[in-house]
Parts: structure tokens; C-alpha cells; sequence
């Protein structure tokens, strides 16, 4: 007791608890913190030179040329694949004067005024839109001569048909003809004279063609489908602030949600003959409903122009088939079918004709993960499976019936890698000689030559900058190297790499993997809030994988937050078992798995303070946003929700489906409406009422709920917005939420700050 009392004692005891002050209080949040935030959102991708690109294939060439990002601007790169050889695409220096000259404006070599340009290899000549008018400059002379204005710089349409009134025109393959629909029907037009004719009369409101037109290889013939209308709901929005007139505005449009009696479809054939339509029988496909929030035509001709495929999924998503019709008679036949327990994700279901229609590549999860099948369509039968393994196929690139092969992309494959980090393959249709093309680790890019003897590889990491190559297909050898990028500027802003992150699941045996993010001015001396960025769509998987300089995720660490992000199970492109997590389990969300990962991180880096734990997302993640607070408030202290799809009975039919099934109580159980009495923590509800992706009904239904619970909320509301996190003034109130809530400080007082945020947020 009387060493307590010892002036040493008690000035050590000052110093202790004024350095546990510190470590805890952050510095003052301020405007400037705001404006280096908005740089790390917006400005450092400038200041990575030699970086990512795309290469734009010179038509039937082995030649391609590329932009290329400097100090200060920007140089135009050729590349000869066969001569190995990369040069300027043009005199920079004399295309500069030659245009300054014809514009009185000043360019120099590396800040011209475009980005894009074509190459007339006939003429020697390069054209581009600059100045507002389309531009051809003589390569040999470099004379540049001014054209009309350019099309792109021009006013934007008005508000776009109906779908039933009419469809884009496409022309016939031997260019004689455009087609379309148009009040219900489908028309043709010469190429020639512009004379119009009628292929069909009986369209109407209720039973119309579309909503596009498919043409026949051998230009004889078209095939679309014939739609009967179900019964849609109506959603209806308020545009309370229009631009052109001061009375409010109200629209309407079809919006099917679960449960809605869904529009049907029939596949059908037209001869230009105007002929009268082959159409498909109505027993052929008894479950072929069609979403009209997603308006496709998904038919496809073989290559003799004799037959046509069409793919239909049974209502509730565990039943798919591919039809083939023969297109002289309508005579239709399942070439295979898939059915599962759980759902037949459509958003990663790949179909590629092979050998003239005569086969079909089919992806399916039979196995347990996402892998290619080869199927006979005149037998109608399994003739072998192309890929197999403890890996997903992410999509196919190119079929080469010459060689019997097929190049795809696929991810979890190579040991020791992110498992989502995607690389390009090449394989016999019979499932022999599987090849790596891109064998690099890291996540990548290809970009084929049109006869596919050549590619660009682009890869990076979110921690590894990107590298170009140039390969050769038929060894994957690099013929050339193309750039390396350049961060050193990057770096001396004081931008700090993410780390990528990985730490069990639920089970204690699969990796989650995700990254985080910290300020540049990071001091690991003091505690950090923990903010989460979420998406848990169960279509995809979201943590970024490549290289890219300023992010959203590292503008709100700059307001002194570690952010992470990760994809829990639940989400896409692992393996079956992972996916089916969601089945009619929305509300999961991945957040055991999440939890469980900021908590090994936290435990790594003692900095990570978990008792101040935030979490954000939009429209998906608007809804898991929300749930965090209602399902886990014991972990989860303040949210951000903007554009949510709140209560899955009020968000798109298919989409909903797909995951939850058909409409049951599981839907009311785990609605953020239903439960928005459990709020707990700090709430802030971000809507747009002219959303016409997730209505703003949802939001305002939980606004609803809150206000009848007497729950205590913030909500912004913003004119004329659509399905937006909110616009430059949205993110800066989301900002506002987390240095109060979170740090615990009052931010800036805009109403008093001359350079206050205004921007346009439409």
C-alpha cells in the first residue's frame, strides 16, 4: 500500500493508463480523412502503370494492339504474335500535332484523347472518336480528317419500349434480312428496299412472340417463342423529384415474385416463307415457365440449320432438360435431363453444342462438383464425362470440333492456391489430355487469337500487381513477355496491400478464404473496429481475387476501420456440399462461417478490436446486412443496408426460387420483415425509390415492422435513385454511421464545410 502511494508509482500508473487512452481513442476523424478516403475509392488506379489491359485481336491477324498505361498517359501497343515482334502502333509524337493541329487544341504523345481505336489495314490508316467527331488519320502522311460526330457522344434514348412492342433488329447470316417483333408479332425487313413483311398474325397481349429472334445458319429460317402471359404482379414507383417537370411521376411494370403464376413458353419455327409457325406441342415441356423479370431467348440452331435446342428448369429448380426440335415438323425430344434434391443452380449451368448439334457439353454437380458431361443427341445419352475431380469448371471458352477439343476455365484445381483463383484448360472431348494453359499462380485472363493459336494470359493476385504474356496454344509456352506492372508510385502514397485471409468454417475442416484491408496510415499499436463488406448471393462468390489499386473496401479502412471480406458456405464455385448450404436457407448467409473467420483474424492480430464489429452490403448483401443484427446481435454491433431484398416473397420469382424453393412458411420464418422485432444495435436503411431491381417495398416493409416494434433507426430515402448503395451522398452517410457508431466520434459537420458532398447519385 504505501508503494501505491510512491510519486514514481502513481506517475508510471498515469503513463499506463494515458497510453491504454491512446491506444483506444483514435485520432479525430476530420474532412481530410474523408477526401484521402475518396482518393483510395476513386484515384490510384492511375498510378499503376504497365498494369492490367486488353487486348483487342486485329480481325483475322495474329496481330493485336493494346493501351498501355504510363506516367503522366498512355501509349497504343501492336503486337506481331507470329513475327514476335511489339512496337508503337503509330508516330505518337506526329498523330499528336497532326490532331492538335486539326483540332487547335494541344495533345501530346502520351495524353491523346481517346482510347479506343480500329485499324483499316487497307487504307494503312487508325480511327478513333476524339473532339466529339469521329477521326481517320493516313498512317503513311498522318493527315487526320475530321467525320461526322460520333454516335457514342450523343442523347441518350428515352425511356425504352414495352418488350411486347418491339425487339432490337438482327440481320440474317447472309445479310438479307433483319428480323424482329414488334406489337406482339414478328416481322421481317429487306436489307434491300426496307420493305417489311409479316411472318405472323396472331400475337396479341396475352400470347406474343419473343422476346427475340433466333436466325437459322442457312438464313431460311427463324425460331423465337410463343409466350402466354401469366398472372404478373404490378409493382408501382414514385418519382417524386423528376428532372424535366415538377409533379411527381408515377410507372408501372410486370413483376413476377414467388408463388405469381409465371408466363409459359413454346418453342416454334418461321420459314421466311411466311409459312404458318411450327409450333412446339404444349405437353412437350409442361414445366416450361418463363421469369419475365429475365427476358431471353435461349434457343439455339444446330449447325445444319435442321434442329433446334432449348433448355427449360421445372418451377421449384430441381428439374432441367435440353429439347431438340426437329425444325421441318415440331417433333421434340429430351436430349438429357438432370434432376437434384436441393437446386440445379441455372446461374452456373454451362451448354455448349459440339460436332454440328450432333452433341451437347453439359455441366452438372452430380459428382459433387461442378463438372462437364458429353451427351449424344440422336441417341439421347451420356457418352462421357469430360472433367472430373475435387474442382469446379467455371465456364467453357471455345469448342474445336477440328480437334476435338475444348477450352475452358475452372478453379481449385492446382495444390496450394486460392481455390478460386481461376486458370484457362484445354481437353479432348473424350476427357483425355487435360492441359494447363495458364500455370502461373494467380487468377487469370486469357485472350484468344481468332484462330486460337495464340493467347494473352493477364494474372495478378489481390498482393501480386499484374503480368501479361503472350502464349503459344498448342504448348502454353510464352512467346513473349508484355508488361510487368509498375506500383512504385502507388506505394509512396502510403497504400497498403491487402492480405489475403483464410481460417476454417463451420465444420473445422473447410477453408474460408477472404482478405482484409487496412489503413494507410496504420498503426498496429492501436485498436481497430472491424467493418465486414458482405455479399452472400448464393448465384457467385465476391472476394475480389485480382489486383486492382483503389477499392471501396480500402476507402472506408482510411476512416480508420480494418474491412474485411470473405465468402462463406453458401456461395458458388466450391464444391456441392459448400453450395447447398443455402438451399431454402437464405438467412444463414454464410454467418457461422464468417464469424468464425473474423474471430482467427482478430486472434492473429490482437489490433482487431471483436467487441466493435460493423457489417455492410447492398441488395443481397442489403438483406444479409440486416440480418447480421436480427440473427447474430451478440456478434454484430452496427449495420448498414441499402436496395436489401428484405423478405424473399417480395424479390424476383426465378431468382428466389432458385434457392428457396417454392413459396412455403421457410420464407416467412426467415424474412428480415417477419423478424425485425429482434433488431439490436445501431440500424441504417438505405433505399432508392425507383429501384426497379428490388422494389423499395421491401425496405419500407421492415421500416414498417420497425416502427410498429418501436425500434429506433436511421433511414435514407433518395429521389430518384435505382438499385444503388446511394450515390456519392450515400457513401458518405455510410461513412458518417460507422465513425459514429463505430469509432464512437461525430463526423464532420457538412452542413458548415463549403466542399460538403452534392453529387449526383442517380
Amino acid at each position: 500500500m504505501k508503494d501505491s502511494k510512491n510519486p514514481k508509482n502513481l506517475l508510471i500508473l498515469v503513463i499506463f493508463v494515458l497510453w491504454v487512452f491512446v491506444r483506444i481513442l483514435p485520432a479525430q476523424v476530420t474532412e481530410q480523412d474523408y477526401k484521402r478516403a475518396d482518393r483510395f475509392a476513386n484515384d490510384l488506379n492511375d498510378l499503376v502503370y504497365h498494369g492490367d489491359f486488353v487486348p483487342h485481336w486485329i480481325e483475322n491477324t495474329p496481330r493485336f494492339w493494346y493501351r498501355n498505361q504510363l506516367k503522366g498517359g498512355k501509349e497504343f501497343i501492336v503486337v506481331d504474335a507470329d513475327k514476335i515482334l511489339k512496337r508503337p502502333a503509330f508516330d505518337h509524337q506526329k498523330l499528336a500535332a497532326s490532331l492538335s493541329s486539326a483540332t487547335t487544341k494541344s495533345y501530346t504523345a502520351i495524353t491523346l484523347p481517346f482510347d479506343d481505336i480500329n485499324f483499316d489495314l487497307k487504307a494503312n490508316a487508325v480511327s478513333f472518336v476524339a473532339d466529339g467527331f469521329e477521326w481517320t488519320c493516313d498512317l503513311s502522311t498522318y493527315a487526320c480528317k475530321r467525320g461526322v460526330r460520333s454516335a457514342l457522344l450523343s442523347s441518350p434514348p428515352g425511356p425504352r419500349a414495352s418488350r411486347e412492342r418491339r425487339s432490337e433488329e438482327v440481320k440474317s447470316p447472309d445479310g438479307q434480312w433483319f428480323a424482329f417483333t414488334r406489337d406482339f408479332n414478328v416481322r421481317l425487313r429487306s436489307v434491300k428496299t426496307g420493305e417489311e413483311f409479316e411472318l405472323t398474325r396472331d400475337g396479341s397481349e396475352a400470347h406474343y412472340y419473343g422476346p427475340a429472334v433466333v436466325w437459322s445458319p442457312d438464313s431460311q429460317r427463324l425460331a423465337t417463342y410463343f409466350i402466354d402471359r401469366g398472372r404478373e404482379t404490378t409493382v408501382y414507383l414514385i418519382e417524386s423529384a423528376p428532372q424535366d417537370q415538377f409533379r411527381p411521376i408515377m410507372t408501372s411494370r410486370p413483376y413476377t415474385l414467388p408463388g405469381d403464376v409465371l408466363s409459359r413458353r413454346r418453342a416454334c419455327v418461321l420459314s421466311i416463307k411466311n409459312q404458318p409457325a411450327i409450333k412446339v406441342k404444349e405437353d412437350v415441356a409442361e414445366n416450361g415457365f418463363v421469369d419475365m423479370n429475365y427476358p431471353r431467348t435461349d434457343i439455339e440452331w444446330s449447325g445444319d440449320s435442321r434442329f433446334i435446342f432449348f433448355p427449360f428448369q421445372g418451377r421449384g429448380e430441381q428439374l432441367a432438360r435440353i429439347y431438340r426440335v426437329n425444325a421441318d415438323t415440331g417433333a421434340a425430344g429430351i436430349v438429357l435431363e438432370e434432376t437434384a434434391g436441393t437446386f440445379i443452380d441455372r446461374y452456373n449451368l454451362f451448354v455448349r453444342q459440339i460436332n454440328d448439334g450432333r452433341e451437347i457439353i453439359w455441366s452438372s454437380e452430380r459428382d459433387g462438383w461442378r463438372h462437364l458431361y458429353r451427351y449424344d443427341t440422336d441417341k439421347a445419352s451420356l457418352v462421357n464425362q469430360v472433367t472430373k475431380g475435387s474442382w469446379v469448371v467455371r465456364g467453357i471458352d471455345y469448342a474445336d470440333d477440328k480437334n476435338q477439343q475444348l477450352f475452358f476455365t475452372g478453379s481449385g484445381r492446382e495444390d496450394g492456391e486460392d481455390p478460386y483463383f481461376i486458370h484457362y484448360y484445354r481437353i479432348q472431348y473424350d476427357g483425355t489430355n487435360l492441359t494447363s494453359l495458364t500455370p502461373e499462380v494467380g487468377s487469370h485472363t486469357a485472350f484468344f487469337s481468332q484462330d486460337h493459336r495464340y493467347y494473352v494470359d493477364i494474372y495478378s493476385r489481390v498482393d501480386a500487381p499484374p503480368v501479361s504474356v503472350l502464349r503459344r496454344t498448342s504448348d502454353a509456352r510464352i512467346v513473349m513477355e508484355l508488361e510487368k506492372a509498375d506500383i512504385s508510385d502507388l506505394l509512396k502514397t502510403g497504400w497498403k496491400m491487402p492480405e489475403p485471409f483464410v481460417a476454417k468454417a463451420r465444420d473445422g475442416k473447410t477453408d474460408i478464404y477472404g482478405v482484409i484491408y487496412r489503413p494507410s496510415n496504420f498503426d498496429p499499436s492501436k485498436s481497430f473496429p472491424i467493418i465486414e463488406n458482405i455479399y452472400a448471393g448464393p448465384h457467385g462468390s465476391f472476394v475480389p481475387k485480382t489486383f486492382r489499386a483503389a477499392r471501396a473496401d480500402q476507402a472506408m479502412a482510411e476512416l480508420g476501420f480494418i474491412v474485411v471480406q470473405m465468402d462463406g458456405m453458401g456461395t458458388a464455385n466450391r464444391s456441392r456440399t459448400f453450395h447447398d448450404i443455402a438451399w431454402k436457407n437464405i438467412a444463414d448467409a454464410g454467418f457461422p462461417d464468417r464469424i468464425l473467420w473474423i474471430k482467427a483474424a482478430a486472434k492473429k492480430y490482437p489490433y482487431m478490436d471483436i467487441q466493435r464489429v460493423g457489417i455492410f452490403g447492398h441488395s443481397a448483401g442489403g438483406q444479409n446486412s440486416l440480418a447480421a443484427l436480427l440473427f447474430h446481435p451478440e456478434f454484430y454491433k452496427v449495420a448498414v443496408s441499402s436496395c436489401g431484398c428484405h423478405d424473399n416473397r417480395l424479390d424476383k420469382a426465378i431468382w428466389n426460387e432458385q434457392w428457396m424453393g417454392l413459396l412455403g412458411p421457410h420464407y416467412a420464418e426467415q424474412s428480415n420483415v417477419t423478424n425485425a422485432h429482434k433488431l439490436k444495435g445501431k440500424l441504417m436503411l438505405i433505399v432508392g425509390e425507383m429501384d426497379t431491381n428490388v422494389p423499395p417495398q421491401s425496405t419500407l416493409k421492415v421500416v414498417d415492422a420497425l416502427i410498429k416494434a418501436g425500434k429506433d433507426f436511421d433511414l435514407l430515402v433518395v429521389p430518384g435513385m435505382g438499385h444503388s448503395p446511394g450515390g456519392a451522398y450515400g457513401e458518405r452517410r455510410r461513412r458518417d454511421f460507422f465513425v459514429k457508431n463505430l469509432l464512437g466520434q461525430n463526423p464532420p459537420d457538412w452542413n458548415t464545410l463549403d466542399a460538403a458532398i452534392g453529387m449526383s447519385v442517380r
